[in-house]
């Protein structure tokens, strides 16, 4: 669902973009509260897992893919203010390294991709995990229904986007329509995966997950003669691995999709690439800024061969986004420490 320039016009461009520079400022404070010593690297590490997964392009009907979002997988794992950082990162490396959506819909991009599925979907979550019961399997199913709400939402959002700063003269009913239908299609891919990621990281590192904090069983224990409440993780235990090999094979899983399964990834048009064409939306594109970037398309420049070409484009990305994302939360880490020790 990456926006190209062209596509919205200028003035809400510029709007989104304000809106987008402050819910980054606003989520870089609420991220000093989210984050620590454990979990700062591994969000460096869910913003490289995200950018490897939006290239697994997944067929969801005739002539059409989707990719994942990614919004809700990050506010479940490492929570909304640091979710909302992690797709923003993603999208950044996407749109100066990859030219994979414009740089003056940036702004569009952040607000639709990063902060609406992020805050829809962790408030659905939130919402789920109050009245369910207290098991991994509850916090699956809530990943799942959350990230499989989000992802029409934001469809929904760029629809109301294009009705204040559309370039072209459609029908927004039949935009409506065609954008909300096609993604939540696409919903159910993204539901699959954030569930299956949040389940295998909450079978083997449980307090690792953001959206699992707090929800330990009571447990009574008789101390002195007298009841007292004691609490105890989510029940059955589960085998711990370190953070080094948590961070270790996630980081690998990343490479291997972004190097060599994204070579297999359906060819078809996104929902909104194929909504643009048939609804006449792509009227007025523009070519990317950064159409010369020897990455661009996801791919490197000189290397004829495409598996190459695409591997190690993925690569090259994977560990840019691991890097940068990196640096990020741990300067919001640091920033936390100093903060505290001024206090």
């Amino acid at each position: 669902m990456h926006v190209p320039d062209g596509f919205i016009d200028a003035p809400i461009s510029a709007a989104t973009a304000v809106v987008a520079a402050g819910a980054i400022a606003v989520s870089l404070r609420g991220a000093r509260r989210e984050l620590d010593e454990r979990t700062a690297p591994l969000a460096g590490l869910v913003a490289a897992f995200i950018f490897a997964v939006q290239m697994l392009n997944f067929p969801v009907a005739a002539g059409t893919s989707g990719h994942l979002l990614g919004g809700a997988l990050a506010a479940i794992l490492v929570g909304p203010y640091t979710g909302v950082l992690c797709v923003s990162v993603v999208l950044l490396m996407q749109g100066i390294l990859f030219a994979d959506g414009g740089l003056t819909a940036l702004g569009v991009n952040i607000t639709d991709m990063a902060i609406t599925t992020t805050v829809v979907a962790y408030a659905v979550f939130r919402g789920l995990v109050k009245v369910l019961p207290r098991t991994r399997r509850s916090i699956t199913a809530a990943s799942f229904t959350a990230a499989l709400l989000s992802v029409p939402a934001a469809a929904l959002v760029f629809t109301l986007l294009y009705s204040l700063g559309g370039t072209t003269d459609v029908s927004l009913g039949k935009v409506a329509t065609a954008m909300i239908g096609v993604h939540l299609l696409i919903g159910v891919g993204e539901a699959a995966i954030t569930a299956l990621t949040v389940g295998a990281v909450i079978a083997v590192r449980p307090d690792l997950v953001y959206g699992a904090r707090g929800l330990e069983q009571r447990l009574k224990l008789r101390v002195n003669g007298e009841l007292v409440d004691a609490q105890a993780p989510l029940a059955p235990a589960a085998p711990r691995i370190s953070r080094r090999k948590l961070w270790i094979g996630g980081l690998a899983a990343s490479l291997l999709l972004a190097g060599f399964v994204s070579f297999y990834a359906s060819s078809n048009p996104d929902g909104l690439e194929k909504v643009a064409a048939d609804q006449g939306i792509d009227q007025k594109a523009k070519e990317h800024a950064s159409a010369d970037s020897p990455l661009a398309d996801y791919g490197v420049r000189d290397v004829d061969d495409a598996r190459l070409s695409g591997g190690l484009a993925g690569v090259i990305g994977v560990g840019v986004t691991v890097v940068a994302g990196t640096g990020v939360f741990w300067a919001v880490r640091k920033r936390r420490g100093t903060t505290s020790q001024a206090a």
